[in-house]
């Protein structure tokens, strides 16, 4: 190729100003088909095609170039569906049904379906007697007792070898299984707790409070978490706190640039009296998670933890930083959390067992 040839050197402006409208609206279509970004289309059309999550029709190019004839009518679209099927002729079958039955009837042979004469069992007169009058109900228990568990449900079996002195399957062995009747206990009452006077008290440092339950309190506002636990900060009172349930996220867990409010973290660098903290069932992430784990290698009074059950998985690197956190900490001896992974897992274990020794070993000092 020579040269003048070369491709490169096409002057794509004087071809495009030779072409007319209609030859323009096709070659913008080709290259719509090649490319959707490609075209004139805007950047609201751009960012409805480039959104998976809308229906095809919204987020691809409308061909139809044709005005509208009227409203959309459901119900009309359904009836002009339903005649259409209605008219549309069935294909015919490649073997028509003729209704003929083909093959022999099957016939069983003479002296099936009894017990042979050498597994028959000869009982004395009395058993034979015994057995002759009686009940479906009396059966089914002698059928348990001997140990014939297929010829019944596993209720009846087990109810008969559990009761003495009287028949347990009182409706035979072909009775209609009936579900066990379990006792109704009535629902947990909802936590009573006075979210607005346990915070006062809290930031009063009373003295009578020493464990705060907000458990399964779904309400309670990000701020108000969050002003608890900066008031547990400085508070020398409470030595036990839990906020199971209570939708708390990563802005009650630490502390970002924007809300240089204390949360979790922070009280757990300050505070010196809290011995047990649980904040599980939450929606707290591993970026959240692993403040706490920080903030937790610098406590030497909190002794139990718990932190599982939450909306995500941490991720092997926050198990990681536990089990670090476990083993350099040694004064946790309760840690709630089901690991994931086969070696945080032993560490930790290991770490929470030599804390416990620690514990014994003080105690019997």
């Amino acid at each position: 190729m020579s040269k003048k040839d070369d491709p490169r050197d096409i002057d794509e402006d004087a071809i495009l100003k030779t072409l007319t409208p209609e030859e323009l609206e096709q070659l913008e279509y080709e290259l719509q088909e090649m490319d959707p970004e490609v075209g004139n289309w805007g950047a609201v059309s751009l960012e409805v095609r480039e959104n998976a999550i809308l229906p095809a029709g919204m987020r691809q190019r409308d061909q139809t170039k044709k005005s509208p004839t009227g409203p959309f009518d459901r119900d009309a679209l359904m009836d002009h569906l339903e005649k259409q099927a209605l008219e549309h002729e069935d294909r015919e079958d490649l073997v028509p049904f003729t209704g003929e039955k083909k093959g022999k009837a099957f016939v069983p042979k003479p002296g099936s379906g009894q017990i042979p004469v050498e597994e028959q069992i000869t009982l004395e007169p009395e058993l034979e007697e015994a057995l002759k009058n009686a009940t479906d109900a009396e059966m089914c228990d002698i059928a348990a007792i001997l140990g014939m568990y297929t010829l019944m449900s596993n209720k009846q079996y087990y109810d008969a070898l559990g009761l003495e002195g009287r028949i347990a399957n009182t409706e035979g062995i072909n009775s209609v299984v009936k579900p066990d009747t379990y006792p109704t206990f009535p629902d947990e009452p909802p936590n009573s707790t006075n979210v607005e006077e346990t915070l006062q008290r809290i930031q009063k440092n009373d003295s009578g409070l020493k464990e705060v339950n907000l458990n399964n309190i779904k309400d309670i506002p990000i701020p108000t978490l969050k002003e608890i636990f900066q008031a547990l900060s400085s508070n020398t009172n409470v030595n036990s706190i839990s906020i199971a349930a209570t939708r708390s996220n990563d802005p009650v867990a630490m502390v970002s640039d924007l809300t240089p409010e204390y949360a979790v973290a922070d009280m757990l660098q300050q505070n010196q009296t809290l011995k047990s903290l649980n904040i599980e069932s939450n929606f707290i992430t591993g970026e959240g998670m692993l403040a706490i784990v920080k903030a937790l290698a610098e406590n030497t009074t909190l002794t139990e933890i718990k932190i599982d059950n939450q909306r995500q998985r941490l991720g092997d690197s926050v198990e990681m930083e536990i089990a670090t956190m476990l083993e350099s900490n040694p004064t946790i001896t309760k840690f709630g959390y089901h690991f994931n992974q086969q070696g945080p897992r032993a560490r930790a274990a290991i770490a929470i067992t030599r804390n416990n020794d620690l514990l014994r070993q003080n105690r019997v000092r």
